[in-house]
């Protein structure tokens, strides 16, 4: 594909306002002023000061930037071709812009900025997987009645994923299973058998002798991997399943697992290891969703946090063939693995905004519908009164888990939506390993978050997945 001859039908730029300067806001902030079609002079923070010290790290110079108090002080900041910083959304909504780039990671805060946009005829691009995980779907069918656009946002795995996997489909290639790397590698010394992840590190010399599989089973290593590993990492993390469940509901595939296989592997085992059981592999099926932990040497180069898919091999010599060009072929030559090692974020953002807001195009495609739901799970007792709060780089929650389960409209008696229950008060005690039902938590009837979920229910009521459901 030529990008230029792609988007050469777009001659303006596309204006948009940033929500959020975290990670991903810092790294489009600062791409965005290298981008002939793209222009970033709004952002929006916590507060207006916040907002524009985000742009001036990202290099616009500080005499171009305007820290906005209200609509009027911002409306004559943009006239006068300035950079905008506000602390409120509402402060730079009636300003001119195309797209809302939504990162706050906030569920609620989230849902409340894609309404206010979609509302005012803007597009889309929803960052933050939190409150897509709960009303995507219906945010982006609410956009669609608007004649405006929700999408996902390329640099992020849930986009590439999607991506990745219609493009397969496209060519007419059978899907096993599709995922992403953990966002953490597991980094082997192999001289004192220290293991480091993400600034960790523990002595696990065990490990050294499960590196390589040799003539043992590629599964029942990867299970030893797990077994030492996790004796010093956790091997799950919400954020992998949440994104996970955005690639679901938008290509129809699903977890193999509630709560993923997610087995420690490296990546010439990765068409063995999500094969089929019948041919040695973990997936009980086709077209399966998972991650795998990416183990490696310091040495070696990382998977980034990538996304793959695994296909089936269909025609022997060609096959062979690409194996000797060097792609991941499983043992058994019946699948491989195919891949892209990166997600680089807001750099990327670019291609999504594009699309968008410049040819009317969404990364969900054109069938993004509730099938899955990521619910929460208690991993001890929790009693009464306890307080889910979210918080940290994951957005986590203290002994909650998560897994993938069918999608179902809300009810007092049924799992509710991790992102939904987050910061809510348990107002009767959930045993360990049961999901968190909504009439478990004490949840404001005015919440925003709750009122478009509801809101989505509706929306996809008459859907196959909304009767399976109710049926169960």
């Amino acid at each position: 594909m030529n990008f230029h001859s792609l988007y050469n039908g777009i001659k303006t730029p596309i204006e948009t306002c940033l929500v959020g300067s975290g990670g991903f806001g810092q790294s489009f902030l600062g791409q965005a002023r290298r981008i002939r079609l793209v222009n970033a002079r709004i952002a929006v923070d916590m507060t207006a000061e916040g907002a524009a010290r985000a742009m001036a790290a990202a290099g616009i110079p500080a005499s171009e930037i305007v820290a906005c108090e209200t609509p009027a002080e911002a409306k004559a900041a943009w006239a006068a071709g300035r950079h905008i910083a506000a602390g409120r959304l509402e402060t730079v909504i009636d300003l001119p812009f195309h797209l809302l780039i939504e990162a706050t990671g906030s569920p609620e805060a989230a849902t409340r900025h894609s309404l206010a946009a979609i509302e005012a005829g803007r597009h889309v691009a929803l960052v933050s997987k939190e409150a897509d995980s709960v009303v995507g779907p219906g945010l982006a069918r609410m956009a669609q009645d608007k004649g405006v656009v929700v999408t996902p946002v390329d640099g992020d795995q849930p986009s590439l994923l999607i991506a990745l996997v219609t493009w397969a489909e496209l060519l007419g290639l059978e899907i096993i299973a599709a995922g992403k790397s953990s966002e953490y590698d597991f980094v082997l010394d192999a001289g004192t058998g220290a293991v480091t992840c993400n600034g960790v590190t523990h002595s696990l010399p065990e490990l050294r002798e499960h590196w390589l599989p040799g003539s043992r089973s590629i599964v029942g290593n990867a299970a030893e991997r797990a077994r030492i590993l996790g004796s010093a990492f956790p091997l799950r993390a919400v954020p992998d399943l949440c994104e996970m469940t955005l690639v679901a509901n938008a290509t129809g595939l699903g977890p193999d697992t509630p709560g993923f296989h997610a087995p420690p592997a490296r990546i010439p085992e990765i068409a063995d290891l999500f094969a089929e059981r019948r041919q040695g592999g973990l997936s009980a099926g086709t077209r399966r969703v998972d991650v795998f932990h990416h183990l490696r040497l310091a040495e070696e180069a990382s998977f980034a946090g990538g996304v793959f898919i695994v296909v089936r091999c269909e025609d022997d010599a060609t096959w062979d063939m690409l194996a000797g060009k060097g792609h991941v072929v499983s043992r058994t030559a019946k699948t491989a693995m195919l891949y892209l090692p990166r997600h680089l974020l807001g750099i990327e953002a670019a291609t999504s905004i594009l699309d968008a807001a410049g040819l009317g195009r969404s990364g969900y495609g054109e069938d993004y519908r509730p099938r899955w739901d990521l619910v929460a799970v208690a991993e001890r007792d929790l009693p009464a009164g306890t307080v889910l709060t979210m918080g940290g780089h994951h957005h986590s929650i203290d002994s909650v888990g998560a897994e993938m389960r069918p999608a179902a409209a809300l009810a007092d008696d049924r799992p509710a939506p991790f992102y939904l229950v987050a910061n809510r008060k348990l107002v009767r005690p959930v045993a360990a390993g049961a999901a968190i039902k909504l009439g478990d938590v004490e949840i404001d009837q005015g919440s925003v978050l709750l009122q478009t979920r509801r809101r989505q229910d509706e929306i996809f009521a008459e859907s196959p997945v909304e009767r399976a459901a109710a049926a169960r």
